[in-house]
């Protein structure tokens, strides 16, 4: 069987990505924590048209967190239009501690350019 070029770089790529996991993207996710804990968080991948353009800065997101923990919706506050979609993206994966009622917190990625 043989493998093109491409499909080779895929996977290489794909197994580094895994591999090096969130730290080899240059950026940072925090909540306030006087609300509640985090339980499992996603980062966000930093956009390749972000990076060739050196795009940095904050993302500022709201969000609505159900009982559960799951994050039931969310809302762009601030941030570069390029980087908005994947921290919105990530963080509806995160999961909460659950609580007795639904609450509401701003979470901010940081993004830094090469």
């Amino acid at each position: 069987m043989r493998i093109g070029r491409w499909t080779k770089f895929a996977t290489t790529a794909t197994i580094a990505v895994l591999l090096l996991g969130a730290s080899a993207f240059p950026q940072t996710g925090t909540t306030d924590e006087s609300k509640r804990k985090v339980k499992s968080k996603t980062l966000p991948v930093y956009p390749e048209l972000a990076r060739r353009m050196n795009v940095s800065g904050k993302v500022k997101i709201e969000i609505v967190v159900a009982p559960d923990g799951h994050v039931k919706s969310t809302r762009v506050v601030g941030g570069h239009p390029l980087l908005v979609q994947t921290c919105q993206d990530a963080v509806k994966e995160w999961k909460f501690m659950p609580a007795s009622e639904e609450t509401t917190q701003v979470v901010e990625f940081e993004f830094h350019g090469n």
